[in-house]
């Protein structure tokens, strides 16, 4: 009887063992990973942010949505700064930062476009009404 409780026993324990070191090596992996990410330029990010700056100015962010698109700016410069700093991690945070003002201010000027389309048009239909109210009498 005795054995048996000895061989349950250090099955449960090995098991323990086992499971700790698992979570040890996820965790040792883990930030072996976001030490690398730390230590390289987050050029992509940098180039997904320039694009979305380029398309908010395309779509009119500096007419419509000139704060979004100052914020915008400012801070891609601001990262361009950290990456020539070697500040990595400040410079990706600011260039995702960047990216999402700039996609605000183009969703606004297009927001403003079409505010504006469905203005012209209603006002074309207006006029079209009143022609038609002429053309009657």
């Amino acid at each position: 009887m005795e054995l048996k409780t000895m061989k349950i026993s250090t099955a449960q324990s090995s098991f323990t063992s086992l499971r700790g070191l698992k979570l040890a090596a996820l965790a040792l992996g883990s930030s072996m990973v976001l030490a690398g990410c730390a230590g390289n330029p987050p050029s992509e990010q940098y180039a997904v942010t320039q694009s979305a700056v380029n398309s908010a100015v395309s779509a009119g962010g500096t007419e419509f949505a000139a704060v979004e698109m100052k914020s915008a700016q400012d801070k891609l410069k601001q990262a361009e700064i950290a990456m020539h700093d070697k500040k990595y991690d400040e410079a990706r945070r600011l260039a995702e930062q960047a990216e999402w003002d700039a996609r605000v201010a183009e969703r606004k000027a297009q927001a403003a476009k079409a505010e504006q389309a469905l203005k012209d048009s209603q006002k074309g239909v207006q006029e079209l009404r009143q022609e038609g109210m002429r053309s009657v009498q």
